[in-house]
């Protein structure tokens, strides 16, 4: 595990450092987020509701919004899996802003894997997602509309633990990094698309909902590969697994 550890962040400080003369933008953003797993009537299965607003300047406008629901199916009590849709509307920000707010529609699927490692609890989490991306194109008003789709698939892998800090562990340290990368025929420059690194303070206000606060270093490699984003973010976490219904 200390090996596998070690060759991550190796990886991840590798990509983030490259291109050092490239153009770089560093912002400030603010994410306040809801993510719900919610079991339904006792049974493996669960939806998944999501909801991210991501504002730029430390919340005077928006840089994203995303919706993402879904639906998980339990295994077992280490491994769930999920599938589900997501719309995602960017707005214009920093010093290299989008010519207009566009919107992106995407599928997505994943596993997440709970192992003991260490003496903490890790979980592994990849997600595929099957991305259109909205281009914009000039309409007869001088304005901005969306001319046509973009396909792209992304795959994503987090890796995620937390440390107690209060003897109840109802308090603790919650630390977890993700990696993204861009594959298919599509995808004819940067394969690396961005990397957020999370720490932060937990706290577990009841036995199924837990609140999230801290910090999150988001680097982004810009399509064409030449414009690199550091988005240095305040964010917010409320996290809920009560159940929906009760068993037969």
């Amino acid at each position: 595990m200390k090996t596998r550890l070690l060759a991550l962040c190796l990886a991840v400080v590798g990509l983030t450092s490259v291109h050092a003369s490239d153009q770089h933008d560093n912002n400030t953003h603010l994410w306040v987020n809801y993510v719900g797993d919610h079991p339904l009537f006792g049974t493996p299965w669960g939806l998944h509701l999501e909801v991210q607003n991501r504002l730029a300047d430390f919340g005077e406008k928006w840089q994203q919004l995303l919706i993402r629901p879904g639906l998980n199916y339990t295994i077992s009590p280490t491994l769930t899996v999920s599938a589900g849709y997501a719309y995602v509307e960017t707005h214009p920000y920093g010093d290299y802003p989008a010519l207009d707010e566009f919107p992106e529609h995407r599928l997505w699927e994943q596993a997440v894997l709970t192992r003991q490692a260490l003496g903490l609890e890790w979980q592994h989490r990849l997600r595929l997602e099957q991305r259109r991306i909205g281009e914009l194109q000039r309409n007869a008003t001088g304005g901005y509309d969306v001319g046509n789709y973009r396909y792209e698939n992304r795959i994503r892998y987090m890796l995620r633990t937390t440390v107690p800090l209060t003897a109840d562990k109802k308090t603790y340290l919650a630390l977890w990094d993700e990696v993204f990368f861009n594959f298919g025929s599509n995808v004819v420059k940067n394969y690396f698309d961005q990397n957020r690194l999370f720490i932060g303070v937990g706290r577990k206000l009841s036995d199924t909902t837990r609140l999230e606060i801290g910090y999150m270093e988001q680097t982004i490699q810009r399509r064409g590969g030449a414009i690199w984003e550091n988005n240095h973010t305040v964010s917010v976490w409320l996290m809920s697994k009560w159940p929906f219904g009760r068993k037969g």
